[in-house]
């Protein structure tokens, strides 16, 4: 499947510059084998007061692309000018909801219905790759992985938890404090990395990860393409790259818009925008010019019934990437 992938992601590689015209359907892997998280933790009261300041998640930053607008800008980072691919009114939009992220039923609900799934893909896909035992209560043990726009830390804590040796990066100072007290309520979880940077930081500070995970963010950035030259750049040879994010389709206009953010209410209104979206096809040749073969494609569905998400082979509006970092 992952040849299927990249043969039509070569067929429309020509119009690359031009993604609206890309079609937005694409087959994808047998999904994985949904395996469950750890319920999180409410964040105290007291503990969500301490933490202010700052914006919204770093690489998590969303951002809406507009023409001719998008570019990089020097976003200051604890006192130092750091080129980041983050855009100002992203970083605002996503601060003024940043206190809420250990709220399962605030504005990031949705993505804590969705983590059990992700978490799922993530762990069947990485033990698979390390030659790990996904039975196991520490599968992950001994690698070390990259959190990039970890926000509150939803998903670095249950890949802690999981025996990894994480670090969350994070642009807005205020997420990381949150992540930081939250962590701090379990022994286990205490142990994770937080730092108030970017992704193109690290890479300046020559640091290197078993596995980059960047979920949700890439839709948010000004520049998908350098963003995801930062991933290959922080990843070792023939590591791991896990990146989620939401199909350019008209489905997903109906359903991640209109229906998520106007009728269920689940997102602030103008959370996302449609047009910096990316198809499957697009993201699969962006990553391949950034030396990462992706090896496996899911997609996420939502049962309105049970409120439950689950993998799919249908990648129409949510899905999420596997690949690995070519040797060198």
């Amino acid at each position: 499947m992952a040849s299927k992938l990249l043969s039509r992601a070569r067929a429309v590689s020509a119009r690359l510059r031009h993604p609206r015209a890309l079609s937005p359907t694409l087959a994808a892997v047998a999904p994985s084998r949904l395996l469950s998280d750890v319920a999180p933790r409410s964040l105290p009261a007291s503990a969500t007061a301490t933490a202010t300041g700052g914006s919204p998640p770093a690489s998590t930053s969303p951002a809406p692309q507009s023409s001719g607008t998008a570019g990089k800008f020097e976003h200051n980072v604890k006192g130092s000018s750091v080129r980041s691919s983050l855009k100002d009114p992203e970083l605002v939009k996503f601060s003024a909801i940043a206190d809420t992220w250990w709220d399962s039923e605030g504005p990031f609900k949705p993505l804590h219905r969705m983590n059990p799934t992700r978490l799922a893909f993530i762990r069947s896909t990485l033990c698979r790759h390390f030659g790990k035992d996904p039975s196991t209560a520490r599968p992950l043990e001994g690698l070390k992985i990259v959190d990039v726009g970890c926000g509150g830390g939803i998903l670095s804590e249950p890949l802690a938890r999981m025996g990894a040796s994480v670090t969350g990066v994070d642009a807005v100072d205020k997420n990381i404090k949150i992540a930081r007290i939250h962590a701090d309520l379990d022994p286990v979880t205490s142990t994770i990395e937080y730092c108030c940077t970017t992704a193109e930081k690290l890479v300046e500070e020559q640091r290197k990860f078993d596995a980059v995970i960047s979920l949700e963010v890439i839709e948010h950035v000004a520049d998908p393409a350098d963003f995801c030259k930062s991933l290959s750049a922080l990843t070792i040879p023939e590591g791991a790259i896990v990146i989620s994010t939401i199909n350019r389709s008209m489905r997903a206009y109906a359903t991640a818009i209109v229906a998520a953010e106007y009728l269920l209410r689940w997102l602030p209104k103008g959370t996302h925008q449609w047009s910096s979206f990316l198809t499957p096809e697009e993201l699969v040749l962006i990553l391949q010019r950034s030396s990462i073969c992706v090896k496996e494609m899911a997609g996420f569905v939502y049962n309105p019934l049970t409120g439950r998400w689950s993998l799919s082979d249908d990648v129409g509006v949510n899905f999420i990437a596997f690949g690995t970092k070519n040797s060198q």
